[in-house]
């Protein structure tokens, strides 16, 4: 008997992939934000500090470099984002004092992030949806790849979607 109800739940079965047909995009931008990685997205350079980097330097180095965020990584892993809003938000009014102190005081921690294998959509999403700027890029072990901005994903979608 049990032979029986496994024969007949076998073949009342309906596999859910059987007939299943590649998604349709309704256009070339919609495709290419689903399809392709935010590994296609050029990421570097990018700019990295330490957490112990004084915010003085911090600051000096984003104005030197003309970026408005470095990526703030321990051993090879992110651990913080300080960029020219943790500046303006937590630093400007009391620089004198703040001046000296290490960045990790003042960074923001636990960033929102993007993996390379992500779609490219998932950094638009970052950016729109928690209203960050610049998202960092990571690989599946965590370790720092590169740094995607608003004028390295508009250059990408250029560069694919006929003009």
């Amino acid at each position: 008997m049990a032979d029986e109800y496994s024969k007949s739940a076998r073949d009342e079965f309906d596999d859910p992939l059987e007939d299943f047909a590649p998604r349709k995009h309704r256009n070339t931008l919609e495709k290419i934000l689903a399809e392709e990685t935010v590994a296609a997205v050029q990421s570097r350079p990018y700019t990295s500090i330490s957490p112990d980097t004084t915010v003085e330097q911090a600051i000096k180095l984003l104005a030197v470099r003309d970026v408005a965020c470095a990526l703030v990584e321990e051993e090879g892993k992110l651990v913080g984002v300080f960029s020219d809003r943790d500046t303006l938000n937590k630093v400007a009014l009391e620089y004198e004092t703040m001046k000296h102190r290490p960045v990790r005081d003042v960074m923001t921690t636990d960033p929102v992030y993007v993996h390379e294998s992500d779609s490219s959509a998932a950094a638009l999403c970052v950016m729109a949806v928690m209203g960050h700027r610049h998202v960092p890029v990571l690989d599946r072990d965590h370790k720092i790849l590169g740094i995607v901005t608003p004028q390295r994903i508009t250059s990408f979608l250029l560069d694919r979607v006929d003009a």
